[in-house]
């Protein structure tokens, strides 16, 4: 990121959930894209998105209002706005709800459980930095047998055995930040490949028996109870945020 907020045109096109980074990079590249009135071709072109006059195929586009979801993440989908491999994506699951939407982290195709899509980059930004350790829980299950022993030599932040036995084990896991595909490569490590892996809680915030493919609507102030260093960072002391989101 640049100065006074400044970031690429084709991050910027991303994170206003307008196209996907290499969407974004192709309209930049092959002309569809003018900025203040100008085509610009480079995708690194550095503008303030909040300020910049983006205009995509003869629309001027700008970010959304305010709006962050709650998805119940079914197996078998992809956490992206398009998959080249033409697979379902969470936006095929939540459909009209996603416009201008952007997840927070990941879930691989295989993985199910909680994931928070918003239009507040700066949110997004804060939960998934390393630096403020925001907790994610997951249930995992497992082929073969992990003692309690194997279990507290893995680098996560908590784990408990739930259920083992030779044949599969059953734990839970936190960690305190989330890298690609990290549970899945310290199980592989100890010869025990995950066979089903659900996020059931990030932060404060937690399924609470929220159907696969469902999803619901997160207020600011559930954020801020959810996430209280996010609250404190975005603390205005003239004048709070607003308690309410829009409704879908």
């Amino acid at each position: 990121m640049g100065r006074s907020g400044q970031v690429g045109l084709a991050r910027a096109l991303s994170k206003l959930g307008i196209l996907s980074r290499v969407q974004a990079t192709e309209a930049i590249r092959a002309g569809r894209v003018r900025v203040d009135g100008r085509i610009v071709r480079d995708p690194l072109r550095l503008v303030v998105p909040e300020h910049a006059r983006i205009v995509l195929d003869g629309e001027q586009r700008r970010r959304a209002p305010w709006r962050t979801i709650l998805l119940h993440k079914p197996r078998g989908v992809v956490t992206s706005r398009r998959d080249p491999e033409g697979r379902r994506t969470v936006y095929d699951v939540i459909g009209a709800a996603g416009e201008g939407l952007v997840p927070v982290g990941r879930l691989d195709f295989a993985s199910t459980g909680l994931l928070i899509l918003t239009t507040d980059t700066q949110l997004a930004n804060w939960i998934t930095d390393p630096d403020h350790a925001v907790p994610r829980v997951y249930l995992v299950t497992v082929r073969g047998e992990v003692t309690p022993a194997a279990a507290a030599r893995l680098p996560a932040a908590a784990v408990l055995v739930r259920k083992r036995s030779q044949r599969e084990t059953h734990l839970t896991l936190e960690l305190k930040q989330g890298r690609n595909r990290e549970i899945r490569r310290m199980f592989d490590a100890i010869d025990c490949p995950v066979t089903r892996l659900k996020r059931v809680r990030l932060g404060g915030l937690e399924l609470d028996g929220l159907e696969p493919g469902a999803w619901r609507v997160i207020t600011r102030d559930e954020l801020r109870r959810a996430f209280p260093g996010w609250a404190s960072s975005t603390a205005r002391p003239t004048r709070p945020a607003s308690d309410s989101a829009p409704r879908w």
